[in-house]
């Protein structure tokens, strides 16, 4: 067949669809008496009018009060920082904890570049919208560019920051291992992952309160909105090329294990720092530029809503729930710090001396213990400053609300346990089914456990949310707020993020942990002359080698299995949060709920052919997002085979090769990166030219689907990678049969949980942000009379988001040529000539 034919086909398909959505729309009524300019000239309520404490404090008080809470987060994780710094750590592990950092600086180097590129196409759409079709200045265009800017660097800063200290834990976690006691490295890569935490909350939300106190109440709207679409494609471009990057290092290197029967992170394999690279791209870089960003754009949806769904005439109902809610936060922040003193005074009279130890227990304990705190405090804050809202109940009604979310930040991870953890009876079936069936079963049992991982999470979230609606209909808001039940979405996944510190926390555990291993194998450490006597001198304790390796590996589950439940505590945020983004496209395309409404149903058709889109495009992205990594793991693999030395006088690969790998990690992350970015840019255009309601069924069924999706990849791939990790360490099986099954599970898994899953949250809140604008600048457009230039500009914007679909697979292939008989029978062991007749038919029936 010609390799064109595809290619032809792709064509005509499309040209097919472009005319059959632009028929779509040119059918469709759009909003009527729409305004335009939309979220960005919402003018925020004089927040002083609002009084608390019987009137003793004004919000402008309190919100100042929240910023020096924003301080005190920051001093505690700065502080956190410098104790870090300060602890011991071996010379040989130091560098290597150096050389890591110093790849990860190169690849975010580069990423920074690719992002200013990427922003360029976000900033033209809003450049020509607010200039030119809503009329708006200058200054207020100038305004909304400057905050996506300051939005997208928030991400990316924070990012450097989690990896900087990251690379710190990681080094000196390795060396406390050589003291044969679990403790320290409990304590170091949780004390690092509060660090990271506090500093991400604690900026977030001062930019936020910044916004809220300092600038004039007129622009407020449009800082919030470009704040909110930089940061979220500043986390979308992150989260998507470091789950890529990762995977490809991962995958790469693990499969040296295979044919090569190294071992673990082998010091010879010239994969390994990629991978280490990897870890922090993908495990510490992606997670935190994507809480920073769900913290940001969850906060922005609310005031959004509290703006769109209460009247002006309320403006003291607007003013008091800003104020409580952004108070609460700060509170919540108070309540992680709390938390975390409280379970470390726990864990160290019961670990400090301890030679055995769970490493879950004390990070199960951490979570519950905040879920706590942060409901308790809830409801004393909401009684202490709202108790006369609405009739007097409305206080600890909102607060039962929040709470939903909060407890839903707790119980989740329980729920990813059940599935993912080494204790778990889904993991170890996996084990049982690789001891017996392979690779093959070890593969089927990972997809069980994700499948049934998502009916669990998702009966969960919706018995949560259901809560939270019941509730909302006793708020008595019925005449002041328009879809009370969407606020209270909107608040359980604002309870969901109440914990962000300890969740981000949790999930920053993982990567130094992963790399504590690494830096271990890497550093040569029990061949470094005199270290042993050394170690002894200054500690009073001899290392013990195999015990130190021992407790990286158990602790390395503890990291995998914390790692996967803030997944979809993320992304069940993004979907919430969704619902009340999606809101306030419908406030405005149906002039606050009053006309179209009709439209928001199964019965007009280009809605439920916007659900049937968003289910494509989910697929297509993991698809693509795989692909990736497919092909980037291809070219890692083909150069570490011809690359690595086994030979008695190899100690370490070179620094040289080990850059080498980087580079084709980074090289395939980013083109992965540009064909699905541009394909989701170019997606979100088009279907929001396409036709208003259309778009909104759409948005709706990329949030379900995408919730779905990323919930079973993530748990079937954490399933994988911890069944692995009992054979390695509870099993002592290393080199088996077994063994080689569990690897062969755990690269599938790779991509599965670190590349497609985590990056659809991003995904989804970058959309629905952008989605804002794109539908605004069609409603615009066609209200001008310009409704034939939507049309077309639909089609051209859908064959240009089928481009990069097709580029992210015909452009991405391995382009190595087709395998032959002779390849095999050049490889064929001795005494094992394949059949001449048998190659002579398969050649004829190609």
């Amino acid at each position: 067949m010609s390799t064109r034919r595809p290619s032809a086909l792709l064509l005509v398909t499309t040209s097919c669809l472009a005319a059959a959505l632009t028929g779509c729309a040119a059918t469709a009524p759009h909003a009527s008496g729409h305004a335009g300019g939309g979220e960005a000239n919402l003018r925020l309520p004089d927040l002083g009018a609002a009084t608390f404490l019987g009137g003793a404090v004004n919000g402008t008080v309190l919100l100042l009060l929240g910023l020096l809470v924003c301080l005190g987060g920051l001093l505690f994780g700065l502080s956190s920082y410098v104790t870090l710094r300060r602890l011991p750590v071996h010379a040989a592990m130091a560098e290597i904890s150096e050389l890591i950092y110093a790849t990860c600086k190169a690849y975010l180097r580069q990423q920074g570049k690719f992002l200013l590129i990427l922003w360029a196409f976000i900033a033209a759409v809003i450049f020509v919208y607010f200039r030119f079709l809503v009329g708006s200045g200058w200054g207020q265009v100038g305004i909304i560019l400057a905050f996506s800017l300051v939005g997208m660097a928030g991400s990316y800063a924070i990012a450097w920051y989690g990896i900087r200290v990251n690379t710190f834990a990681n080094g000196r976690t390795a060396y406390a291992s050589l003291g044969g006691r679990p403790y320290p490295l409990h304590t170091i890569p949780l004390r690092a992952g509060m660090s990271v935490g506090m500093v991400l909350i604690s900026v977030e939300l001062s930019m936020m309160l910044v916004i809220l106190l300092f600038l004039p109440a007129e622009i407020a709207g449009s800082c919030f909105i470009g704040f909110a679409i930089g940061e979220s494609l500043g986390a979308s471009a992150l989260r998507i090329a470091g789950g890529i990057f990762t995977k490809i290092a991962d995958v790469g290197s693990d499969l040296m294990k295979i044919v090569f029967k190294i071992k673990e992170d082998d010091a010879r394999n010239p994969g390994v720092i990629a991978d280490c690279t990897g870890d922090n791209a993908g495990d510490s870089v992606g997670p935190s530029a994507d809480g920073f960003e769900t913290y940001g754009v969850t906060g922005v949806a609310l005031v959004t809503f509290i703006m769109l769904a209460v009247p002006p005439t309320e403006a003291v109902l607007q003013a008091t729930l800003l104020v409580w809610l952004f108070f609460i936060r700060a509170v919540m922040v108070i309540a992680s710090g709390v938390s975390y003193a409280v379970n470390a005074a726990r864990t160290r009279a019961r670990y400090a001396g301890a030679t055995t130890m769970d490493f879950e227990e004390p990070l199960t304990w951490l979570v519950w213990i905040t879920s706590g705190c942060s409901i308790a405090l809830t409801f004393l804050t909401s009684w202490l400053l709202i108790p006369g809202l609405g009739d007097g109940t409305t206080w600890w009604k909102l607060s039962l609300i929040i709470s939903c979310g909060t407890l839903a930040g707790a119980l989740i991870p329980e729920l990813v346990k059940v599935f993912t953890s080494v204790k778990s009876r889904h993991t170890q079936e996996v084990v049982k089914s690789a001891r017996t069936g392979g690779a093959s079963l070890d593969i089927l049992s990972g997809l069980v456990a994700g499948n049934f991982s998502g009916y669990w999470l998702g009966i969960a979230i919706l018995g949560l949310m259901g809560v939270g609606y019941g509730v909302s209909l006793t708020l008595g808001f019925g005449a002041s707020m328009a879809a009370p039940a969407v606020f209270a979405f909107g608040l359980v996944a604002f309870g969901f993020l109440g914990m962000g510190p300890v969740t981000i926390a949790v999930d920053s555990y993982g990567p130094v942990t992963d790399n504590a291993q690494s830096v271990y194998e890497l550093s040569t450490i029990e061949d470094v002359p005199g270290v042993a006597d050394a170690y002894a001198r200054e500690h009073g304790v001899r290392p013990d080698w195999e015990r130190a390796k021992h407790l990286l590996e158990d602790n390395d589950g503890a990291g995998n299995t914390f790692k996967a439940t803030a997944k979809p505590v993320l992304i069940g945020t993004a979907v919430v949060g969704a619902t009340t983004m999606i809101f306030s496209i419908i406030m405005g395309l149906t002039d606050g709920m009053t006309t179209n409404v009709e439209n928001l149903s199964l019965l007009h058709a280009p809605f439920l052919l916007g659900l049937i889109a968003g289910g494509a495009v989910i697929y297509w992205f993991t698809g693509a997002s795989i692909q990736a990594v497919t092909t980037g793991a291809f070219r890692a693999v083909e150069f570490i085979k011809d690359t690595i030395r086994l030979d008695e006088n190899a100690t370490r690969a070179s620094v040289e090769d080990s850059r080498k790998v980087v580079e084709i990690c980074t090289l395939y992350a980013q083109r992965g990166m540009l064909n699905i970015f541009l394909g989701v840019f170019f997606a979100t255009l088009a279907f929001a030219f396409v036709e208003p309601y259309f778009f909104i069924g759409y948005l709706v069924s990329i949030a379900l689907f995408g919730l779905y999706q990323a919930v079973f990849m993530a748990n079937a791939g954490g399933a994988w990678d911890n069944a692995k990790k009992i054979v390695e360490v509870d099993l002592a099986a290393k080199g088996t049969d077994l063994h080689d099954a569990s690897i062969v599970g755990d690269t599938v898994g790779d991509p599965y949980k670190d590349t497609s899953s985590v990056a659809l949250n991003p995904v989804i809140k970058f959309t629905t942000l952008f989605g804002l604008l794109a539908v605004e600048l069609a409603v615009s457009l066609a209200q001008a009379g310009l409704g034939v230039l939507v049309h077309v500009l639909a089609a051209v914007f859908f064959v240009a988001s089928a481009y990069f679909v097709w580029r992210s697979f015909y452009r991405m292939r391995i382009d190595a040529p087709m395998l032959t008989a002779d390849d095999f029978a050049e490889q064929a062991p001795d005494g094992l000539v394949p059949d001449p007749a048998a190659s002579q038919r398969l050649a004829e029936a190609r």
